[in-house]
């Protein structure tokens, strides 16, 4: 029996996501009475987790089907058989790690676990760790509340036998990648190793490492107490279970697998509208019929060319420009680059550059330069990010040709570019917006999601006129924040700097071959 259970919005800071379910929770079980499951209150929902050794935990995994939840989707038994294997020729060595940074601003699920029930996500993580004789647990996040949570969390249980820390990692798009998260949580710089690396041969500390999400290591610690038949009680049943949903970058919902997808937006208050993006900024839009039809399994949304992903649901309201959204995102997941690889550095900032003179009216030949763009990064970078990039684009020109052909034109749509994709900061082109789309992000749109950190001091990028000798690479080094005119030049003299930027911003100013920039605190 399903039915709509809904809880309220926990706390009160709008970064906060509101939590919601259809049918009897299991993750967000206990949420509808208290703001958080300390460890009493926690052990009085679900009780005290089994003990199961390595071969209980991946037929355990096995008998459920689980799949890790963090966007690729691969069975959990087999990345639990994987560490096991390298253990053996490790010596019987290995670490654990709980990928908790969800750099997607369309994506709260993972941070909602951690902050409202992080003994689930710990019950998991330990499972594991004591099956797999794992020497540490690390969790990696992003957001300062986030690892306060955890750490509380971890001070709860008092001594562990294995020990666990919670790790504050730099905020970025690409921190997930699995290299460039155990390079953080090893105290590195955070970046992804560019090579094929299975965290199960070589992970944190190079060790083998059993690597996934928030969700995957809270869902292993249900399973560990329903047992195969019970969890298999709910859900699809080639895929069962609940899994959860980041709907419009704010609110959290649990919903079995199998669900339509018009129910979880409807539960909601919301419609297909234009279209609706399944999977985040790497992911892929569904026309209103498809979203009106689809439901969520693996299967089902593969007839569509879609993958659930990290369970990022962002529709499209009728009132925003779909072309000026596009080239919106795209320049926020150009600035979002680790900045070591041709294709991100350069190629990203490029196609969304790209994109932006298509939008503004410049002709077909625009358009097929942003095709040409998107050919030119594919299957080329250090990670993923230059290929989901231009799979978000190609995505948004399958669904959207009407209005890309009429802003390429000139004659555009007529509505403005209200901001309803969620990102962090002020997006990769300042307070102006995006050239050519109308403007600059509504005053209510929906990059509040992860707006609650503590600011930190503002500071600006400066132009020096009397040194600078138009050179450009500021634009391809600060991509989005810095922008050319007609004459080669930065069009403006002082930029706001944003936090995630700084970094590729002292990059900037290091390789000024004419010493024309600096960073400036304060006003």
């Amino acid at each position: 029996m399903t039915y709509r259970h809904v809880l309220p919005v926990i706390g009160h800071a709008p970064a906060l996501p509101a939590l919601a379910a259809i049918g009897p929770p299991r993750l967000l079980a206990g949420l509808d009475g208290t703001e958080q499951l300390d460890r009493v209150a926690h052990l009085t929902r679900h009780g005290s987790p089994p003990d199961l050794s390595a071969s209980e935990l991946v037929a355990l995994a096995e008998d459920t089907g689980l799949r890790g939840r963090g966007g690729a989707g691969f069975p959990f038994a087999r990345k639990l058989s994987a560490v096991l294997e390298g253990r053996r020729r490790a010596d019987g060595r290995a670490a654990v790690v709980v990928n908790g940074s969800e750099g997607e601003p369309g994506c709260l699920k993972d941070t909602a676990l951690l902050l409202y029930a992080p003994h689930l996500v710990l019950d998991g993580a330990l499972l594991a760790a004591r099956a797999l004789g794992a020497e540490e647990v690390a969790i990696g996040v992003t957001r300062a509340d986030v690892a306060h949570s955890v750490r509380r969390a971890i001070a709860e249980r008092g001594p562990l036998s294995t020990p666990v820390r919670a790790q504050l990692l730099m905020e970025r798009f690409v921190t997930g990648e699995g290299t460039a998260l155990t390079d953080g949580l090893d105290r590195g710089p955070g970046l992804p190793s560019g090579r094929k690396v299975r965290s199960s041969e070589r992970g944190l500390n190079g060790l083998p490492t059993l690597l996934s999400n928030t969700e995957t290591y809270a869902q292993l610690a249900v399973a560990a107490r329903l047992g195969a038949l019970g969890y298999r009680d709910t859900g699809d049943p080639a895929e069962p279970g609940t899994v959860l949903l980041t709907v419009a970058g704010e609110r959290v919902v649990e919903a079995p697998t199998g669900v339509p997808l018009a129910r979880v937006l409807a539960l909601c208050g919301l419609g297909p509208g234009q279209g609706v993006l399944i999977g985040g900024y790497h992911g892929t839009w569904l026309p209103p019929s498809a979203a009106a039809t689809a439901v969520l399994t693996r299967e089902a949304l593969a007839a569509h060319g879609a993958v659930l992903g990290a369970g990022a649901v962002l529709p499209l309201p009728e009132g925003t420009c779909p072309a000026g959204e596009t080239v919106r995102v795209a320049r926020w997941m150009a600035a979002e680059s680790a900045g070591q690889c041709g294709p991100c550095v350069l190629g990203l900032p490029a196609l969304a550059d790209a994109l932006g003179q298509a939008v503004g009216g410049g002709g077909q030949r625009a358009l097929d330069a942003v095709r040409a763009r998107m050919r030119a990064v594919e299957r080329r970078g250090a990670c993923s990010h230059p290929d989901g990039t231009a799979r978000f684009v190609a995505s948004a020109l399958a669904a959207f040709p009407e209005e890309f052909a009429a802003h390429a034109q000139g004659s555009g749509c007529g509505r403005p570019v209200l901001g309803v994709l969620p990102v962090t900061g002020e997006g990769a082109y300042g307070a102006d917006g995006p050239p050519g789309t109308g403007g600059g992000q509504h005053a209510g749109g929906h990059a509040a999601p992860l707006a609650s950190r503590p600011p930190a001091p503002e500071q600006r990028l400066l132009v020096d006129w009397t040194l600078c000798q138009g050179h450009g690479l500021c634009a391809d080094l600060v991509p989005g924040m810095v922008r050319l005119g007609a004459d080669g030049y930065p069009e403006r003299a002082t930029m706001p700097l944003p936090a995630r930027m700084r970094r590729r911003a002292q990059l900037a100013v290091r390789r000024c071959p004419a010493l024309a920039l600096r960073i400036q605190d304060g006003g």
